[in-house]
């Protein structure tokens, strides 16, 4: 098995609020890959006592542990579990009922020698090649698809659109957000490799229009993760003034890929 994983924080001054992880069993059959984007809270507080790393650290710890070890579980039972074991560590002190605890985006792919497993919340992505060389996004769009004008505002978002009917769900302390996520099964055969990606790292097709999710993937598997990294700094740094791309998004975000060949 061939694996590539680069995670870069947006900026030297803080910490990266991104999870990335690749696990094997001890039985050398099947492994998963699991990928977390932070939710950064704007000001005004999250009502928790804990950081956006701790927590992402703390879900993807659960997820890492019960994907190779569940293997009697789906993937959404999984994230619910893992959800809820995070929620658990903090429910005594923090209040998880805040719009704004601490929450993230997920990619998790789990394969065996018989098939592939894929689960997709919100807005970070699954890339899955097959024999033919052909690639298929698995995207979660529902944040994509929201008017701008329904975000122009956090107060907005945070009561009407985040984990809410019409609006778009993370990860975040209710566990049955778990059935909201894009999921599926494929064959084994059918997935020759597998790439998942934080938005920081999917800027360079979705935002930056360097190239569709094919040349994406080409670029990972022929030059590496880091290279892909390297490329979305490049354009985010020379957009910084002019903003064409970026608009009101931060110049910089945390970036991460994982490229796997089973």
């Amino acid at each position: 098995m061939r694996t590539d994983l680069v995670s870069e924080p947006g900026a030297a001054t803080r910490p990266n609020e991104d999870f990335a992880g690749v696990g094997l069993p001890a039985s050398g059959q099947g492994g998963c890959v699991i990928v977390l984007d932070g939710v950064t809270p704007p000001r005004g507080g999250t009502g928790c006592l804990h950081s956006v790393p701790w927590f992402t650290a703390r879900l993807g710890g659960a997820l890492t542990e019960l994907t190779v070890s569940g293997r009697d579980l789906t993937l959404p039972e999984i994230l619910a579990r893992a959800i809820r074991r995070t929620a658990d560590a903090h429910a005594d002190t923090c209040d998880l009922s805040h719009s704004r605890t601490p929450q993230a985006t997920v990619a998790l792919a789990r394969w065996s020698a018989a098939e592939v497993e894929y689960l997709v919340l919100s807005d970070a992505a699954l890339l899955l090649r097959g024999p033919d060389g052909t690639v298929t996004p698995v995207l979660d769009d529902r944040l994509a698809r929201l008017p701008r004008a329904a975000l122009a505002t956090e107060a907005l978002v945070d009561a009407h659109l985040r984990n809410k009917e019409g609006g778009f769900f993370t990860a975040a302390a209710d566990p049955a957000v778990a059935a909201r996520a894009v999921t599926g099964v494929l064959p084994r055969h059918q997935v020759r490799a597998l790439a998942a990606l934080t938005d920081g790292a999917t800027r360079w097709t979705e935002m930056f229009r360097a190239g569709d999710w094919t040349a994406l993937f080409d670029l990972v598997a022929k030059e590496g993760a880091r290279s892909l990294v390297e490329r979305v700094r490049e354009l985010e740094a020379a957009d910084r003034e002019e903003r064409a791309f970026l608009g009101r998004s931060k110049t910089h975000d945390d970036a991460t890929v994982v490229y796997v060949e089973p």
